[in-house]
């Protein structure tokens, strides 16, 4: 008897999240929700929503941060400083499962919407605080915006060259705190399902990102002193580094141990004497020696163009890869060859965006709705909750929703 197939559903079907949220720590993880099949509506000010529609236009007249960070949603646009506001944001989240905010310090707490308050009111609520520096301390009502936490965090200091510290070139903290938002969101649910009880979530941009320092960190606790910034080339391993080709590319390569040196030095330089001298022979003769190092390496790299030398570079088992630009990301033979893109609709029109990074063989496709409207979806919301034309009129008429 032939067996049915079977595709499982997305792992967060039938689960709704509430979120009132801007810019992108907080955007970022429930979008990650929604991918993986989870109701999202957005709660947005009416008098122009989410701040960050407007960081630029560069996406067919959209935000580039919105439209990566708020795709699949429902926007609802309601002012939370009116009694009645609240009201609506109240009888939602009778029925859901997860609420996220990551408005200024305090913000939440003076509308009572912290984590305390709505999991006091709503036990089977996972509730969910993203900050900048968490809710104490004496940085808890600074601004915390990314490059700022990126500075307070040290990673501004590990990054760029020795003479210039260099910010991240994407928002590291915000990244940082929405993606482990989106796992305490997921632990929680799974100790729900376990206990009853939803319960609190706190995140701040600070601690997420002082985690990801771990290695610099360590380094210096551990060892005595900070890494230096070292541009494109590793701190402690060499040859590590970009190499200009003869066609105007970059090609980075990456030596892990002697073996490779050798290998290196034969095959790719054309220089076997190197693989036995003592002053390249070992990896820590070779970063002592790091200029002498990096002029032989670039100097054969030199003569070939970037596709002569990764083919020569791979052939020798050297790891290595081309320096792109991010319209050669966008152009990626291995994205294309995996079927990576997709396109979602949006207010200007079917944009292309990336499948999301988890993949579940088997299982249904990631949900990749459209990137709404501001307030898109009001109507339709106020109308499930029970509200009348009547009723949703006079909220328009006066600003409570948009």
């Amino acid at each position: 008897m032939a067996t049915e197939s079977f595709t499982e559903p997305l792992p967060l079907d039938g689960v709704t999240v509430v979120s009132v949220e801007q810019a992108v720590s907080a955007p970022f993880a429930t979008r990650q929700l929604a991918d993986l099949g989870a109701r999202v509506i957005k709660v947005e000010r009416p008098d122009g929503g989410d701040f960050a529609r407007g960081y630029d236009t560069a996406a067919h007249g959209l935000a580039s941060h919105f439209v990566w960070a708020n795709r699949g949603k429902e926007s609802l646009a309601l002012d939370l400083k009116d009694p009645r506001g609240r009201e609506v944001l109240h009888a939602l989240l009778e029925g859901a499962d997860v609420f996220v905010q990551n408005l200024a310090q305090g913000a939440a707490a003076r509308l009572g919407l912290d984590s305390a308050a709505l999991s006091a009111r709503y036990p089977r609520l996972v509730a969910v605080d993203v900050s900048g520096y968490g809710p104490e301390g004496p940085y808890a009502h600074k601004r915390a915006y990314d490059m700022l936490v990126q500075c307070e965090a040290g990673l501004v200091s590990v990054t760029g060259t020795p003479e210039q510290p260099v910010k991240a070139g994407i928002p590291a903290a915000d990244i940082a705190a929405a993606m482990y938002a989106f796992s305490g969101v997921l632990a929680a649910l799974l100790r729900r399902g376990t206990t009853g009880r939803g319960g609190r979530v706190e995140v701040s941009m600070l601690d997420a990102l002082a985690e990801w320092m771990g290695h610099p960190l360590h380094h210096t606790m551990h060892g005595g002193e900070q890494p230096v910034r070292t541009g494109l080339a590793h701190a402690v391993i060499a040859p590590y580094d970009a190499y200009p080709t003869a066609d105007g590319d970059r090609v980075l390569l990456s030596v892990q141990n002697d073996r490779e040196w050798r290998r290196l030095a034969e095959q790719v330089l054309e220089r076997p004497d190197l693989a036995q001298d003592p002053g390249f022979a070992t990896n820590a003769a070779r970063t002592a020696n790091r200029e002498k190092t990096d002029a032989v390496v670039a100097e054969a790299l030199g003569r070939l163009g970037a596709d002569a030398a990764i083919g020569r570079l791979e052939e020798a088992g050297i790891a290595c890869a081309r320096l792109n630009s991010v319209a050669q990301l966008a152009a990626h033979p291995q994205l294309e060859a995996r079927d990576r893109w997709r396109e979602v609709g949006s207010p200007a029109g079917p944009l292309r965006a990336l499948l999301p990074p988890i993949v579940l063989p088997g299982g249904a496709a990631p949900h990749m709705g459209a990137v709404p409207a501001l307030g898109e979806h009001t109507e339709a919301l106020l109308r499930a909750l029970g509200m009348t034309g009547e009723q949703i009129t006079a909220l328009r008429r006066d600003g409570v929703v948009r």
